[in-house]
C-alpha cells in the first residue's frame, strides 16, 4: 500500500493557517491527480486544493476546521483501484461573459469540479437529511448553484408563502469565514486608524451612453469583449491620479510614499465576498485593454481562480455599488491605500443645461480619502477631474477620435 499524505500548501507570504471551506469529495472517493478536492479560505482569498496523486482519499479535517500550513488534511491511497465505469472528471470550458458594466455580469462556468444546480456538499447533504429537506427545495449559493453547508444550516422545511409568518423564532449561528473575519478586522482598523472623509460630485453619463450605444456591437465584433463603463472610469481615474499624485500615495509610519504608477484595484463581488483584483499600470492600458483585463480578472474571481498576487499592491480602488442599486454611499478606504472612488446607480433626473431643464442619466460619485495625507483641495480637485473626463470623454479621454480610441 502506497499512502500519500497531503499537506496544506502555503497560499502566500505571511499566511500561516487556512480554513477548510468545503470538501468537494467524500471520504473513500477515488480522485484523479490535479482534481479539485477542497476549497480553502485564507484571510485573503479562497483557493482550490488539487489532489497531488490519483487514488482513494481519506479525509483528515472537517469542513470549517482551521488548519495550519503544512498540516496533513487527507491521505491518498495510490494503490487504490479506480472503480469500474468511473470516468475521469472533465474540465468544462468557461462560458463567454460580457465585460463588466452597470448590470452585474453573469458568472462564467467553473472549469474545474463543476456541479449540477442543487447538488449539496457531503456536509450539506447530511444536514438536509437530518432536517428532512429535499435538496431540490434549497437554493444553493455555491459555485454553479451548489448547496453549501451554510445553505443547509439556513434551510427551513415548509417555508410559508410570502407575507405569511410561520411563527418560527429559531436562530442559526454560523462561524464567519477566515476571509470575512479578516475583512471585518481591516474595516474596523480603517475607521479607527485613518482620518477618513468623503467628498461627493455628480456626472452626466449622456456622452458615454451615446458612445456605447453607437459602437458596442462593432467593438464586441472586433475585440470579442463588451464595451462597459469601467474602462471610461478607469481611464478618468488614472488621468486624475496623475494630476493629483497625493491621492495615489500612501502613509508608511512618518513617511509618505508616492507611486509613479497607477495600479487600480477593481472591487468585484464573488461567491466568497468582495475581492479587489488589481489592474497593473492601468495608466498605460487602452480602453480595450482595460475591458479585457477586467473581464479576465472578474472571471477568475467568480471561478475561485484569482491568486493572492493578483489582489495585492493596488494604489487606488474603484468600487461600484450601483450594480446593487445604491444611489449614494461613503466607501471605506482599502488599506494601505489612501483613497477610493465609489460609483453609484445611474438615474434619469432633471438637470439644468444651458438655462433649460433636460432629463439626463446622472450618477453620483463619492471619493473617500485619508485626510492625514490628502488635503481637501487635492480630494475635491481629483473628483472634479474625474467628473470632467466623464462628462466630456471624447475630448479628454479619447483625444477627439472615438474610433481610434476604441481601436476600430
Amino acid at each position: 500500500m502506497s499512502i500519500l499524505e497531503m499537506k496544506v500548501p502555503s497560499p502566500g507570504e505571511s499566511i500561516t493557517e487556512v480554513e477548510i471551506a468545503t470538501w468537494l469529495v467524500k471520504d473513500g472517493d477515488y480522485v484523479e491527480k490535479d482534481q479539485a478536492i477542497a476549497e480553502v479560505d485564507s484571510d485573503k482569498a479562497t483557493l482550490e486544493l488539487p489532489a497531488e496523486q490519483a487514488g482513494i482519499i481519506t479525509l483528515k479535517a472537517e469542513e470549517g476546521e482551521v488548519v495550519k500550513v503544512g498540516q496533513v488534511v487527507c491521505l491518498i491511497d495510490m494503490s487504490g483501484a479506480k472503480p469500474e465505469g468511473t470516468a475521469a472528471p472533465v474540465a468544462e470550458a468557461p462560458k463567454a461573459e460580457e465585460a463588466p458594466k452597470v448590470e452585474a455580469p453573469k458568472p462564467a462556468a467553473a472549469p474545474v469540479a463543476t456541479y449540477a444546480t442543487n447538488s449539496p456538499s457531503p456536509a450539506a447533504k447530511k444536514i438536509l437529511d437530518e432536517k428532512g429537506i429535499e435538496a431540490s427545495a434549497v437554493s444553493g449559493t455555491g459555485r454553479d448553484g451548489r448547496i453549501t453547508k451554510e445553505d443547509a444550516l439556513n434551510a427551513t422545511p415548509g417555508a410559508p408563502a410570502m407575507g405569511v409568518s410561520s411563527g418560527n423564532r429559531a436562530q442559526t449561528t454560523t462561524k464567519l469565514s477566515v476571509l470575512r473575519r479578516k475583512l471585518a478586522a481591516r474595516l474596523v482598523s480603517v475607521k479607527n486608524e485613518t482620518a477618513m472623509l468623503t467628498t461627493f460630485n455628480e456626472v452626466d453619463m449622456s456622452e458615454i451612453f451615446r458612445i456605447r450605444k453607437q459602437y458596442k456591437e462593432e467593438f464586441a465584433a472586433k475585440h470579442g469583449i463588451g464595451l462597459g463603463f469601467m474602462s471610461f472610469f478607469t481611464k478618468a481615474v488614472t488621468r486624475a491620479l496623475q494630476m493629483y499624485p497625493d491621492v495615489n500615495a500612501m502613509i508608511d509610519g512618518d513617511y509618505k510614499i508616492n507611486n509613479e504608477f497607477c495600479d487600480i484595484s477593481i472591487a468585484v463581488s464573488g461567491p466568497k465576498g468582495l475581492m479587489v483584483p488589481v489592474l497593473r499600470n492601468a495608466e498605460n492600458l487602452t480602453l480595450r485593454g482595460v475591458e479585457a483585463s477586467i473581464k479576465e480578472l472578474a472571471t477568475k474571481v467568480r471561478d475561485g481562480k484569482i491568486t493572492i498576487e493578483e489582489m495585492t499592491g493596488g494604489t487606488f480602488t474603484i468600487t461600484n455599488g450601483g450594480v446593487f442599486g445604491s444611489m449614494l454611499s461613503t466607501p471605506i478606504i482599502n488599506p494601505p491605500q489612501s483613497a477610493i472612488l465609489g460609483m453609484h446607480n445611474i438615474i434619469e433626473r432633471p438637470v439644468a443645461v444651458n438655462g433649460k431643464v433636460e432629463i439626463r442619466p446622472m450618477m453620483y460619485l463619492a471619493v473617500s480619502y485619508d485626510h492625514r495625507i490628502i488635503d481637501g483641495r487635492e480630494s475635491v480637485g481629483f473628483l472634479v477631474a474625474v467628473k470632467e473626463a466623464l462628462d466630456n470623454p471624447v475630448e479628454i479621454l479619447m483625444g477627439g477620435d472615438e474610433r481610434k480610441a476604441l481601436e476600430l
